[in-house]
């Protein structure tokens, strides 16, 4: 019963995240209809971040945060919102724990790997 009420909790928070990615990308993009970068993404992504880091810092400095909105908010919002801001919560950790070599290699490695993974799926159905 926990783990339905968790997965609840996570859809209910992506389904609104998501749909707040989508209306302030096309908010940013009506308000720079020629720019030649993606404004909307990276408006939603430094959101994202900004956000994980003030309800990380609520949780962990103020102990503000309880487990079901944990899920809701960073997990179900936050990652329907976009999952950059777990990646960059999730770096700042680890340099904050005196890991900076497994930081950059965070770093690193979403990016490569990433960049490649999405290189490789866009090659596998090209004609």
């Amino acid at each position: 019963m926990q783990e339905l009420r968790a997965l609840l909790l996570v859809g209910a928070g992506g389904c609104l995240g998501s749909v707040g990615r989508y209306l302030l990308g096309g908010w940013v993009h009506r308000l720079l209809p020629f720019a030649a970068f993606p404004a909307g993404t990276l408006a939603v992504n430094v959101l994202g971040c900004l956000l994980i880091g003030l309800l990380g810092g609520l949780m962990e400095h103020r102990q503000l945060l309880g487990s079901d909105l944990r899920l809701f908010l960073l997990i179900g919002v936050l990652g329907g919102f976009t999952t950059f801001s777990s990646f960059a919560y999730e770096t700042l950790a680890l340099g904050r724990d005196a890991e900076p070599g497994r930081a950059l290699v965070n770093v690193g490695a979403q990016v490569v790997l990433g960049l490649v993974a999405c290189w490789l799926g866009y090659a596998l159905v090209r004609p």
